[in-house]
């Protein structure tokens, strides 16, 4: 009679190697942001900083968060790069579709509620907070902010992301209706400054644009140019 054959339980062999990977490797990801708009006399103001972040790892320190969707219209993301920048792709695409056929620029709204849509039908599978803004003949100036969760409201002034949580009580003691343009830009620098100087998740540069009927003025304020501020 052949003996029976006793097999041996599976042995979890762990690396030695195992000890020498990064937490951050093993950890939950986790990202984080600062966005913001803000409607003034005339136009917009986007901003962003510019860190894109894995847990603890930077994985890009100089990323453009202000992303174009027609002239005169830029969203502001946060939350996962891929699906926000799939969702600005689409609706890109959608309104260049309809200049052609209406024969004149989008509405501001329209952008914002294509932007509602797509996040609110598919708002189990996307991880995407949206600021909408821009600038058309009809309106003026608009500031839409879209959630995750797909709700879409029109604000004077909106922030994001991970950031957002160390500035509201600057903008509820500095926001002030019918700013000026350089008033405005000035509103939206120092209040992302402080964003990314409270926010581990938030740095890098702040990226400014001004949307007005004449079009889009972009600038970048570098680490060394951006206000000082108490730190203790």
């Amino acid at each position: 009679m052949a003996a029976a054959v006793q097999s041996s339980p599976s042995v979890n062999k762990a690396s030695h190697l195992d000890a020498l990977k990064p937490s951050w490797l093993s950890n939950e990801v986790l990202t984080g942001t600062s966005i913001m708009a803000v409607e003034f006399d005339g136009g917009v103001v986007v901003g962003a900083d510019s860190r894109t972040s894995m847990g603890s790892y930077v994985s890009n320190r100089v990323t453009d968060k202000l992303t174009r969707v027609t002239d005169r219209i830029y969203c502001c993301r946060s939350g996962s790069a891929a699906d926000t920048q799939a969702i600005a792709d689409i609706v890109s695409a959608q309104m260049e579709l309809l200049e052609v056929t209406m024969g004149e620029p989008p509405r501001v709204r329209v952008a914002a509620n294509t932007f509602k849509e797509i996040c609110y039908n598919y708002r189990d599978s996307l991880m995407a907070g949206i600021i909408v803004a821009g600038w058309d003949k009809g309106i003026g100036g608009q500031v839409y902010t879209i959630p995750l969760g797909g709700m879409i409201v029109r604000q004077p002034v909106a922030i994001g992301g991970s950031g957002s949580t160390y500035v509201w009580g600057h903008i509820d003691a500095t926001y002030k209706p019918n700013m000026n343009k350089q008033e405005t830009v000035d509103f939206v620098k120092n209040t992302l400054t402080l964003a990314l100087t409270r926010d581990g998740s938030s740095g890098g540069v702040v990226r400014v644009a001004v949307i007005t009927k004449d079009g889009v003025e972009r600038q970048t304020f570098l680490h060394n140019e951006l206000p000082q501020f108490y730190q203790g």
